[in-house]
């Protein structure tokens, strides 16, 4: 029986949910590598506060990136491994909400790694990353950036170098995140008033990108 888009994309990621909840392994690499990351960061930036406060917005984005790239290629190459994203393939479903469930746990997971950053950050960097403009810069970086690491782990989840091609294939489409992100998040801590521009240009790559990568998805899985 074929089963309607919303209920395909709400099964996937309601399956990738209740896998992570009994096994919590992918949460827990990601949580650990991304505060690994930070404080090697901190403890390197320490003689130097001006520095410091200069990169706390790199440190974020570039930490987010990565423990996203364990989370990515984790998820794609487990389905791919245990036959379950050719079970998806052969269901009566469209390839879209494929991607969207997909995406959606994704997102979830690479999202709660960046919200538990946010207040550690705040209190070994000394400043206030708590602001409700900052959290919604860094859901709408997350959302893009788990869009393309989506499609392009299905990509590379196929091949025996996955855990080298994955971040090879994305951290060059990853810049355009990167760059407005580490933009508008400076701009929201030193008060300026353009981070709002930077917010907009994000946002609206972020709006490309998904329609991009939902639109290749389907000829993506089928090669």
């Amino acid at each position: 029986m074929k089963t309607s888009y919303l209920e395909t994309v709400l099964a996937i990621a309601g399956k990738d949910l209740r896998v992570e909840l009994r096994s919590r392994e992918l949460i827990s690499v990601m949580a650990i590598f991304a505060l690994l990351s930070i404080l090697v960061f901190s403890f390197a930036l320490e003689l130097d506060r001006a520095a410091r406060e200069e990169t706390v917005g790199g440190v974020l984005w570039v930490t987010l990136i990565f423990a996203s790239l364990l989370g990515l290629n984790r998820s794609l190459a487990q389905e791919y491994d245990l036959g379950n994203l050719d079970a998806l393939l052969l269901a009566p479903a469209p390839r879209s909400a494929i991607f969207v469930g997909k995406f959606a746990g994704n997102a979830l997971f690479t999202g709660l790694v960046g919200l538990l950053l946010l207040p550690l950050m705040t209190a070994l960097y000394g400043m206030n990353l708590l602001d409700g403009r900052l959290i919604l810069t860094a859901l709408v970086g997350v959302f893009g950036f788990c869009a393309v690491g989506t499609l392009l782990a299905t990509m590379t989840a196929q091949t025996r170098a996955r855990e080298a091609l994955l971040p090879i294939a994305m951290l060059p489409l990853a810049l355009p995140f990167l760059l407005t992100a580490v933009r508008a998040t400076k701009g929201i801590l030193t008060g300026a008033a353009e981070w709002q521009v930077w917010f907009q240009l994000l946002a609206g790559i972020t709006v490309i990108y998904f329609v991009l990568c939902l639109l290749l998805y389907g000829y993506v899985v089928e090669e």
